[in-house]
């Protein structure tokens, strides 16, 4: 009778792995927004140091790159990914990254990946996970955005990691080489970038806690690590803000001026725009309205309200069609829904749940929240229209309509920001659009009014 080996026991995936796969899964089967997935998953595994960033890493590139890995695996295995049940389309997502975009060993790569699906879907699977894994590692990023692409355009698409009509949309606006960097800032993870509450916290106070201050923001400074570490942030005296978010705000606030009345935050979920104006507002002995469609979403705002002096307010209601009369406000911010474009490298995932449609379907909807916030306005009194993406047809395009069918002007924004370079576009070069390989920030967009 021929000698039989003792089979091994498969050896336990790796807790960070399991971690990942996790949170990928939510984002995959739930619709999960990948930051808030890999935060829990991380949690229930108790992880920390190297083994938390790990899982971070896994979660955001693997999300970040779903369109080419999918391409990549439909190459490598001859069947379209869709047709695999989820949780093997996520192993094999997570050894693209792997293998393609990271400094893990394709052995590594390979064998961990194995023993993920072993692990977690079953038996039968290793088979097909190893066997696709090693098709993978045959090229590199370059090498399959080469064999894969069907022409230039697609193939920035595939190496850069982004769908090829956003590639289109960037190349448009900069042109094909600065597009290439605007396209590698979306890959590069920010680091948290955190505010003071104007009145109740200072920016030395975050400098002190491992802080770096922002580049234009007086009120701003980046920290690494968890920003709850942070004791101004945990007790509320200061939040959580993207530098961009936090410029916009100032440059509203510069514009305002004297104007008289109180401040209308239009569509102020969740919170962190609010929080600035309404600090500034009180600076100036000014109220400010926050108001927000969904009740969930006010509950936010208030809570980042709350610690702040002066007299603020928030309101449920829908931006479209106001409870206050015509002419009321003294300065109005409409930073209004937009397709997010200007933010993927904070939400790796949006990128692929995005289409060109949605820039279309949401055209309306920001005209008419443009117009609101003008006829909220008093005569004289400004206007400020901001959205997180740098497309022109929820930028430039709609400034353009409002010029046209509104009572109002349209004012200098770059002169409200002079210290921020290299941002001004729009009609005669009076808007304003920050980008993150320029200037550190999310890309977002401002153009500011003064109502007749």
């Amino acid at each position: 009778m021929p000698h039989q080996q003792r089979r091994r026991r498969p050896a336990a995936s790796d807790p960070a792995r399991i971690a990942a796969f996790r949170a990928l899964m939510a984002t995959e089967s739930e619709g999960a927004y990948a930051n808030l997935a890999v935060s829990e998953a991380i949690s229930m595994a108790r992880l920390t140091g190297r083994d938390a960033a790990f899982v971070t890493e896994l979660v955001d590139g693997t999300a970040r790159g779903l369109g080419t890995w999918d391409r990549v695996l439909h190459a490598a295995s001859g069947h379209k990914p869709s047709d695999w049940q989820p949780a093997v389309r996520t192993v094999l997502r997570m050894t693209c990254h792997q293998i393609l975009a990271t400094r893990v060993p394709v052995r590594a790569a390979v064998d961990t990946s194995v023993n993920l699906a072993r692990t977690q879907i079953g038996e039968r699977v290793t088979g097909l996970v190893n066997a696709v894994a090693r098709r993978i590692s045959r090229h590199d990023l370059e090498g399959w955005a080469a064999e894969l692409a069907g022409g230039p355009l697609d193939e920035t698409a595939l190496r850069t990691l982004h769908p090829r009509w956003i590639v289109s949309e960037f190349t448009g606006l900069l042109g094909a080489e600065e597009a290439e960097k605007a396209l590698a800032a979306d890959n590069a993870p920010p680091t948290p970038t955190l505010v003071v509450r104007p009145g109740l916290a200072e920016v030395s106070e975050l400098l002190d806690a491992g802080a770096t201050t922002c580049r234009y923001s007086p009120y701003g400074a980046t920290r690494p690590g968890n920003p709850a570490e942070v004791p101004a942030v945990a007790q509320g005296r200061a939040g959580v803000q993207d530098e961009g978010s936090q410029l916009v705000a100032l440059a509203i606030a510069r514009a305002a001026g004297q104007h008289p009345g109180p401040w209308l935050d239009l569509c102020s979920g969740p919170g962190g725009k609010a929080a600035l104006l309404a600090g500034l507002a009180a600076s100036q002995h000014r109220g400010l309205v926050a108001c927000e469609i969904h009740p969930h979403r006010a509950a936010m705002v208030a809570k980042a309200l709350a610690a702040l002096p002066g007299d603020h307010q928030v309101v449920v209601a829908d931006g479209r069609s106001t409870p206050w009369r015509p002419g009321t406000f003294g300065a109005v911010l409409a930073d209004v829904p937009c397709s997010g474009l200007g933010s993927l490298r904070r939400r790796p995932e949006s990128r692929w749940r995005r289409k060109p449609r949605d820039l279309e379907d949401l055209r309306g909807l920001q005209r008419e929240l443009l117009s609101s916030a003008v006829a909220s306005a008093a005569p004289g009194a400004v206007i400020g229209y901001v959205t997180c993406s740098p497309a022109a047809a929820e930028t430039r395009d709609v400034i353009g309509w409002a010029l046209e069918n509104l009572q109002a002007d349209l004012l200098d924004a770059p002169a409200a920001l002079p210290e921020v370079p290299d941002a001004a576009t729009g009609p005669q070069d009076r808007c304003l659009q920050l980008w993150p390989h320029r200037h550190g920030t999310d890309a977002m967009f401002c153009a500011l009014l003064r109502r007749r």
